[in-house]
């Protein structure tokens, strides 16, 4: 039996899929009770914009490496904020292929982190680890995917639509 050319290709692109190596990491979509959710401006590529996001360490759970993010990234403590939705894994690969790890992309697992109280923390970026060099309130259906890093923007489009369906998305 001939197998057509499309499966022949699919095959070896799942074989390729397979012997890539991707980083475990986690992002929060931190959302006021207003509904608008935060945003980081880069501070290594100004001209980026993305959710907080980092690496999950050796021992950690994807929960325990999202409270350790948001803290280290935003200032924002555990305990000002539930997880409300989660998305993922999702994977994207580094556009110049390995880095320094070897690792050849990420695979994330995003978390919609409703902020707590009448009037929720603010974000700090005194006394953070220097990730972003600004911060902003956005409506999610606003959010400005062409301003992510190109390689997550498919991923950041997935995980909207799957976390903030429109009333249109739901039929």
């Amino acid at each position: 039996m001939h197998r057509s050319l499309a499966a022949v290709l699919a095959a070896e692109q799942d074989e390729e899929t397979m012997k890539k190596r991707y980083r475990p990491n986690v992002a929060a979509i931190l959302q006021r009770p207003d509904g608008l959710v935060l945003i980081g401006q880069r501070s290594d590529f100004p001209e980026s914009w993305q959710f907080p996001q980092g690496g999950i360490d050796e021992g950690e759970s994807p929960e325990q490496a999202l409270r350790r993010e948001v803290q280290e990234e935003v200032g924002i403590a555990a305990d000002a904020y539930q997880v409300t939705a989660r998305s993922g894994p999702h994977r994207y690969d580094f556009p110049a292929g390995p880095d320094r790890r070897g690792f050849d992309g990420q695979e994330q697992v995003y978390f919609l982190c409703s902020l707590l109280g009448k009037t929720p923390p603010k974000p700090d970026l005194t006394g953070t680890c220097g990730e972003f060099s600004a911060l902003r309130w956005v409506e999610v259906h606003d959010f400005p995917v062409h301003l992510a890093p190109p390689m997550k923007q498919e991923v950041y489009r997935t995980v909207l639509r799957q976390i903030f369906p429109r009333p249109a998305d739901s039929n």
